[in-house]
């Protein structure tokens, strides 16, 4: 049985799109079988795979406007159990063409998605740094939802907004979605509000944070890393770019977390 996993947050910077692409990555190097998908506008988990704009010729704009299925429009990556469905700007638009469609939009991409679940053990999906129209059908089609979480004075806030998207969305399209982790993301042990911002997501949801052996406290925290700030500049997951770095060796924890 497939899982579905919406990366989200509505605020940007956060280390989103950085998560979405080294835990699908992380698990594929498992040997699982990993859809990563792209529906953010500004498609940077599409270049962080190596992907350019000229690369391909459609994209999930396509598949949510009925034009093309989302098994055609997938692309195989450098790691032979990743797949990616890629985005592009074009995607900016899609809102103002379902308001003039009047559509139901919602369950578009849930209703996509079923026709390929099945080929795939993990489908993680890199949502846009809002809460509109596409993050809404990506939490829409998922099992759960992972926040990125960055160690920094203004982290905790915000985090009544996304709450409350997550409980709109199981009382209306989706009941079954749940919070599945909160990650910390950015972390510096030399600095004291990535110390408070941890010890405050301990205080209050030691139950979603992700545990491992081996971790700080036994919790999953991604550090801040030059190997994995560096890594999408050369189109490739930090696993690749440097195994052995801090930052791969937590999404490699990450990753073995959520396998259980």
């Amino acid at each position: 049985m497939s899982e579905v996993i919406t990366i989200a947050n509505q605020k940007g910077g956060v280390g989103k799109t950085t998560t979405a692409v080294n835990l699908a990555a992380s698990l594929a190097v498992a040997e699982k079988r990993v859809l990563l998908l792209d529906i953010d506008p500004q498609a940077n988990a599409t270049t962080g795979l190596g992907f350019k704009r000229s690369d391909y010729e459609f994209n999930i704009y396509h598949v949510l406007t009925g034009r093309k299925n989302i098994s055609e429009i997938i692309l195989k990556t450098e790691l032979q159990m990743l797949d990616i469905a890629p985005s592009n700007i074009g995607l900016v638009g899609i809102e103002q063409e379902f308001n003039e469609q009047n559509r139901d939009y919602k369950n578009i991409l849930k209703s996509k998605l079923a026709t390929i679940r099945d080929s795939y053990d993990y489908i993680i999906i890199d949502s846009p740094p809002t809460l509109g129209i596409l993050t809404i059908n990506a939490l829409t089609a998922s099992d759960s939802v992972i926040i990125p979480i960055q160690c920094e004075f203004y982290a905790m806030e915000g985090l009544a907004q996304i709450f409350n998207t997550v409980k709109v969305i199981k009382e209306t399209t989706n009941p079954k979605l749940n919070i599945k982790g909160f990650l910390p993301t950015m972390y510096s042990s030399q600095n004291n509000l990535s110390k408070e911002t941890v010890a405050d997501l301990k205080k209050h949801f030691s139950n979603k944070l992700f545990k491992a052996e081996n971790c700080e406290d036994g919790f999953v925290i991604i550090p801040r890393n030059v190997k994995l700030a560096e890594s999408p500049s050369f189109g490739k997951p930090v696993i690749l770019y440097d195994i052995k770095s801090s930052g791969s060796l937590a999404y490699q924890k990450l990753a073995h977390s959520i396998m259980g």
